[in-house]
């Protein structure tokens, strides 16, 4: 598996050597403006990250907006197979994370090598893959999808078609039963989300009879079947500004109740409870790496920072490209995908 990731190197100032008066914060500001740098932050970051950033949103909205600015450098607070897209999209931009070992189980769940055997065994299948893959699974892909345009481009592709579908089997599973389609998926699965308990989520729906479920299609069947509302995270968010109600039982990951919290402060937002009846497993340990601190020394030193070859780059970017088309509303200049 090719490495992206290119870590600070040696001469680079490290968290041990800073100062312990400094105003992060208004280092990260400086270092924006000097560097003419645009921060993102997905959902699931802290909510310090958040308030700091240019853009909040999903990953390849995010990579998006990036490419649309003139900023010479992509800070991506969320993880790798993140950055590597933003990297895809505006390839003369330099594009860092604050932490190089920020990844993603589901990335993980789907190696290079083994969704290349998989796809050779299913030489007449489209594989469409989730965007929580890294570049290298991309390339491999015919269309890249994520949880708000899957179903749309899946009502694209002639029902005589066969599909493959990877990495998150959850999501498999969500879309195959809503669109009809029958698929060979790919059995990863998000960790955060995998951790939800029926039997929990049940026994605070009891105690919380007017609240509302809200659920990202990664969770398991188990509890989508208890949701008012399955959907992105951008739609998740939507759902809970503008429907009626007044509490909401949150099943994702519970940074993005932050968002909510932001654009509702009167309503009341409850994380979805984990095997034991806690919500810690809502929390992405990946996603937690990162952290101000993290995020300053990136800006400074220009590292870790996303590298990739320009073959690699390319073939990813087909896939992502025919999403794009397949989306007329998520359209990117035309000098971006050159």
């Amino acid at each position: 598996m090719i490495n992206t990731v290119v870590e600070a190197g040696a001469e680079a100032l490290t968290a041990d050597a800073l100062d312990p008066f400094i105003d992060i914060e208004e280092e990260i500001n400086r270092l924006r403006r000097e560097k003419n740098a645009v921060i993102l932050a997905h959902y699931y970051q802290s909510p310090e990250i958040q308030d700091i950033a240019d853009f909040v949103g999903d990953s390849l909205d995010l990579s998006r907006k990036a490419a649309e600015t003139d900023a010479d450098m992509i800070a991506f607070c969320g993880v790798k197979f993140m950055a590597e897209c933003a990297k895809t999209l505006s390839p003369n931009k330099l594009v860092v994370l604050p932490d190089g070992e920020a990844g993603c189980s589901l990335e993980d769940s789907c190696q290079p090598e083994d969704f290349k055997k998989f796809r050779e065994k299913f030489p007449d299948h489209l594989a469409l893959s989730y965007v929580n893959c890294s570049a290298e699974v991309k390339a491999l892909s015919d269309i890249i999808v994520t949880s708000s345009n899957a179903k749309s481009i899946l009502d694209q592709i002639p029902p005589e078609q066969k599909l493959i579908f990877g990495p998150d089997r959850h999501l498999g599973a969500y879309l195959a039963k809503e669109s009809g389609r029958d698929m060979e998926i790919w059995p990863g699965t998000c960790i955060v989300h995998e951790q939800f308990n029926e039997r929990e989520l049940v026994k605070l729906m009891v105690r919380h009879p007017e609240a509302k479920v809200a659920a990202h299609p990664e969770c398991p069947e188990n509890i989508l079947k208890h949701a008012d509302h399955v959907g992105s995270t951008r739609s998740l968010l939507e759902f809970v500004t503008l429907s009626e109600g007044q509490e909401f039982i949150i099943a994702t990951e519970q940074q993005i109740i932050h968002q909510m919290e932001l654009a509702a402060p009167d309503r009341t937002f409850i994380a979805a409870p984990g095997p034991d009846g806690t919500c810690n497993c809502a929390n992405c340990p990946f996603m937690a790496l990162n952290d101000m601190e993290k995020l300053y020394l990136a800006m400074l030193n220009e590292a870790p920072r996303i590298e990739m070859p320009e073959d690699l780059r390319l073939a990813a970017l087909a896939p992502l490209q025919k999403m794009l088309d397949m989306s007329p509303t998520q359209q990117v200049k035309k000098s971006v995908a050159a």
